[in-house]
């Protein structure tokens, strides 16, 4: 059975937005292939690792019918993209075999059984759902992704926390030395608030998925599982069980000197500076002082690095020192033209803001130097 017959782009981008979460190596063998499931003219294309399920549907011609099996989904990929975007490709079913044939280049590939692909059991309880454009949470998720913890033995870090209370959508994400969050408006009130943590993986296949778009996306959250539909896709995940750290005893209030400055100047030095740390001691010097914020910075081979901004700031003069990798990841992840920095003294955790997105704060915990 000719199981679709399509140009080669659109059989390449139906897979691709499924194929994100497949693990080139798995205990089971089947988690590496793709489920597809074809019921008239539609063909239903199913990824899982167990823990995220992602699905979409598509139209892509070949012969009315039902059929159902499973193919190697890398393998699929890599012929498919080995292919010219414009060429018709045909794939046939029989026998246990897929035969993936365009202008005339064929390949034969070992299927297993339908049956055994082990489907994501959905949660019966997911809550209300609640929308927000594509672009919003994409938009969200790029602000604060970077502060997600990595194989941190804490699990509740290696995600991000999404709150949805009344008409604001929170997203927090912090590895302990740091914390970002980000919020947006919702167009209605949730009727009761939802609080979840998603998994590391989860976050950074729907930052690669998510269109800067107006269309919606919809979100349900379970007890165990979050669901989000977009783009004729469904995206089912489990969720990191565990309490968030309470972020906003994190976040400082009433700091008393702050200063507005260019960001890309202060991305600059910084990044200037960053050359001159040590591998393992990423420590740069910051002296806020009237009139000029100066940042210094050395390594093991006493070679010393020396940056200085002229800055409207008439508060304390502080010296503070910090992990340079933290202040390069909130700087260089935004386009924002000002950031706004607001200190106590040198043992205080500083505050990064940005005064066009009153959404945004960036809290970075300060170091010893």
């Amino acid at each position: 059975m000719i199981v679709l017959k399509a140009a080669q782009a659109q059989v390449l981008a139906a897979l691709q937005a499924v194929a994100g979460i497949v693990e080139r190596r798995h205990t089971l063998p089947i988690l590496a292939n793709v489920l597809m499931r074809k019921t008239g003219d539609s063909i239903e294309f199913t990824t899982s690792d167990l823990e995220i399920q992602v699905r979409t549907q598509a139209t892509l011609g070949g012969e009315e019918g039902a059929v159902a099996t499973t193919v190697g989904a890398r393998k699929l990929i890599d012929i498919l993209k080995s292919l010219p975007a414009d060429q018709v490709v045909t794939l046939t079913a029989a026998q246990n075999k897929l035969t993936l044939q365009g202008g005339k280049s064929r390949f034969t590939l070992q299927t297993l059984p339908a049956d055994d692909f082990p489907l994501v059991n959905e949660s019966v309880d997911f809550g209300p759902a609640f929308s927000v454009p594509q672009k919003t949470l994409r938009a969200l998720i790029n602000q604060v992704h970077f502060a997600m913890a990595v194989h941190d033995i804490r699990y509740y870090l290696n995600g991000i926390l999404f709150i949805a209370e009344g008409r604001t959508l929170t997203l927090v994400a912090t590895d302990g030395h740091r914390l970002a969050l980000a919020q947006a408006t919702l167009e209605a009130d949730v009727p009761s608030k939802q609080e979840v943590i998603l998994p590391r993986k989860t976050v950074l296949e729907l930052q690669r998925l998510l269109e800067d778009k107006e269309t919606a996306i919809e979100m349900r959250f379970a007890n165990n599982q979050a669901k989000f539909l977009f783009s004729g896709m469904e995206f089912v995940t489990k969720l990191v069980e565990g309490k968030f750290p309470d972020y906003n005893r994190v976040i400082p209030k009433n700091h008393k000197n702050s200063v507005t400055l260019g960001r890309a100047p202060l991305l600059s030095s910084l990044q200037r500076a960053a050359i001159l740390t040590s591998d393992k001691f990423k420590g740069v010097r910051v002296n806020v002082e009237p009139g000029v914020l100066r940042i210094a910075s050395s390594n093991a081979e006493q070679e010393e690095a020396k940056e200085e901004l002229e800055i409207d700031y008439s508060g304390d003069s502080i010296e503070i020192g910090f992990n340079v990798t933290y202040l390069i990841d909130v700087l260089a992840n935004s386009n924002d033209e000002m950031v706004k920095l607001e200190l106590q003294d040198s043992a205080a955790s500083a505050l990064f803001s940005w005064p066009a997105q009153p959404g945004f704060k960036y809290v970075v915990m300060p170091m010893r130097i």
